[in-house]
């Protein structure tokens, strides 16, 4: 008996240290935060290099959509162009291209041709990550999962799906595929 109490006392005194540190193994490894209260936690690669900072968007409306070059959706690079250019002062528009509906399996310079060319796309687009599913990307991760963005569980369904952020870095609301950019459910949360 007096084993286990010194086991146990041991064990939460362990337990304690980690939180008191507030380190892990696993958020050391991955360098995500353990738990994101606010999108400006992330930073992500950009779709032809550098890094897309989150943070850098402190004080605008963020929507962030996963796109692909491939989809029914992909006119809908149009609005999203529309609405960054029309929202410019208190919006971003960032892109996430995926290939986890088999729609966009171009590489980033065939994904960029088709943003630029067919769409005039200007606003950040991340390189290719996955959205959903044992691969999803830890800012996908902090979307979806309520117990990580303290607001809602959500599930991508399909490509040009939308989260819009508000001005502190707080989710605040899930738009589907349908929805398009330029929607009154979407601009009147601007």
């Amino acid at each position: 008996m007096i084993k286990f109490i010194a086991l146990a006392a041991i064990a939460i005194t362990a337990t304690a240290a980690v939180k008191i540190n507030n380190t892990s193994a696993t958020s050391a490894a991955t360098a995500v935060p353990a738990a994101a209260t606010t999108v400006y936690q992330f930073k992500v690669e950009g779709l032809t290099g550098g890094t897309i900072d989150f943070s850098s968007f402190k004080g605008k409306k963020i929507l962030i959509v996963n796109t692909a070059s491939k989809c029914g959706y992909t006119p809908q690079y149009k609005e999203l162009q529309e609405l960054s250019e029309k929202y410019k002062d208190k919006l971003v528009v960032v892109g996430f291209p995926s290939n986890d509906f088999n729609q966009e399996q171009g590489s980033a310079l065939e994904i960029k041709e088709v943003c630029e060319k067919n769409y005039g796309v200007t606003f950040p687009v991340a390189a290719k990550i996955s959205v959903k599913g044992d691969a999803q990307a830890p800012i996908y991760k902090w979307l979806t999962h309520k117990d990580q963005n303290g607001v809602m569980d959500a599930e991508v369904k399909w490509n040009f799906n939308k989260f819009l952020v508000d001005e502190k870095g707080k989710l605040i609301a899930y738009f589907p595929s349908k929805t398009t950019p330029l929607s009154e459910e979407i601009t009147s949360k601007l």
